[in-house]
């Protein structure tokens, strides 16, 4: 029977409210919100809606791990009054709060006399932001060329496959002019090993449901292994949007991880259309989110909320299991709920980014539709910001 060790991916939706992430349970974190300190390691067994609305409702720029059942929010808050409290959260001795109010009275006292520093530096004044760096684990990479296996799970028209194949082929292609998906995946080939070069491998369709229209975790481990089992290689599995999957929309919206049959170790990858399911989460900034701003959601580029947003996660789990492919590689955090090359950048598509803000992107003049890079076959595709190594900050295509 096959092993499984899967790595979660944080969501790309709404930017402020991170989809949920197991979490390790040896974390021991505190955090400053809102009056509050925030014990990461006992919200670790408590349910989101026993979260206090001050903390639940608060939005962030920089994002932090979600335990399993929890939503864990991010220092650069704002913050919004609320009376409830949890016994997961607990009040700052007065003392404390008494220095927190004179620091933040002589700060707006100072900002008042120099005004430029106040817009400048806002709440960020009062926040040390952790710097942004993946460590490097001495594990393999997936490195050269790199055989790409396609699963297919369930009901997914012809149009729709298109759109993801031509995603994949435009990776190593430099027919497409710039910005363009190859110049996004480059940045892949400056992590350790050189550049990866992906090739699409076997195709499986699965049109019947021969598992069912609810999969376990393991059961999607076993729909990877229908591709074989290939030295360098990477096995995608996308359930399509009438297939409920173990976790999806309630912890992740795809995810990648590795197994170990008769040959040895092989890499997988998972996605599912949220379409029906939860589009607010999984395919945001296409869907307006369940949370927070209602902002008008940007027009998808090929004219499919459900696929468009399955790109971004694509995206997201596949630079992953090239850079983090068996748990040991490029990683911020613990092992067991990393923050990897896209989903340390959760969220932030282009120049200028903020929490529910996508950032400046692209927009097709004729259609209304939002991307930041070309494809092969006149495609257009929004992409998230990957972690550059040579920087450690992330970088977009616009």
């Amino acid at each position: 029977m096959d092993q499984i060790k899967t790595s979660q991916v944080i969501s790309p939706f709404p930017g402020h409210y991170l989809p949920l992430m197991a979490m390790s349970k040896s974390t021991k974190n505190f955090r400053f919100l809102a009056g509050y300190v925030f014990d990461t390691q006992q919200v670790n067994s408590t349910r989101y809606n026993q979260i206090p609305a001050v903390a639940r409702d608060a939005s962030s720029s920089r994002h932090y791990k979600y335990s399993y059942q929890s939503r864990l929010l991010d220092q650069n808050h704002n913050i919004h009054s609320s009376k409830k409290k949890s016994a997961e959260l607990h009040p700052l001795p007065m003392a404390s709060i008494s220095h927190f109010t004179i620091f933040t009275s002589l700060l707006v006292l100072f900002s008042v006399l120099h005004p430029g520093l106040a817009t400048t530096r806002k709440l960020a004044a009062l926040v040390q932001e952790q710097p942004l760096l993946l460590k490097y684990h001495n594990g393999p990479l997936l490195k050269g060329n790199v055989a790409v296996n396609l699963i297919w799970y369930g009901n997914f028209s012809a149009s729709q496959r298109s759109i993801i194949v031509d995603f994949l082929d435009s990776l190593n292609s430099g027919k497409a002019p710039s910005p363009s998906v190859s110049s996004w995946w480059e940045t892949t080939g400056t992590y350790k090993g050189g550049p990866c070069t992906v090739a699409l491998g076997n195709q499986v369709l699965d049109e019947n449901y021969s598992l069912g229209k609810s999969l376990k975790m393991i059961q999607l481990v076993a729909l990877a292994s229908k591709a074989g089992h290939g030295y360098n290689s990477v096995n995608l599995v996308f359930t399509s949007a009438d297939v409920a999957v173990e976790g999806f929309c309630m912890s992740r919206c795809g995810t990648h991880g590795s197994g170990k049959g008769k040959t040895g170790k092989f890499a997988y990858a998972w996605v599912g259309n949220s379409l029906s399911q939860c589009p607010g989460q999984c395919a945001w900034p296409f869907h307006q989110p369940i949370y927070g701003p209602q902002n008008p959601p940007l027009v998808s580029p090929n004219g499919d909320v459900g696929i468009d947003g399955m790109i971004i996660n694509l995206a997201t789990v596949l630079t992953g299991t090239v850079t983090n492919p068996f748990n040991n590689g490029y990683f911020q955090g613990s092992a067991e709920a990393p923050l990897e090359a896209v989903s340390a950048c959760t969220g932030i598509f282009g120049k200028g980014a903020y929490s529910g803000y996508p950032g400046e992107v692209l927009v097709d003049e004729t259609t209304g539709a939002s991307y930041n890079a070309f494809g092969i076959n006149g495609r257009k595709y929004l992409l998230p910001a990957m972690w550059d190594p040579r920087t450690s900050t992330c970088k977009t295509l616009v």
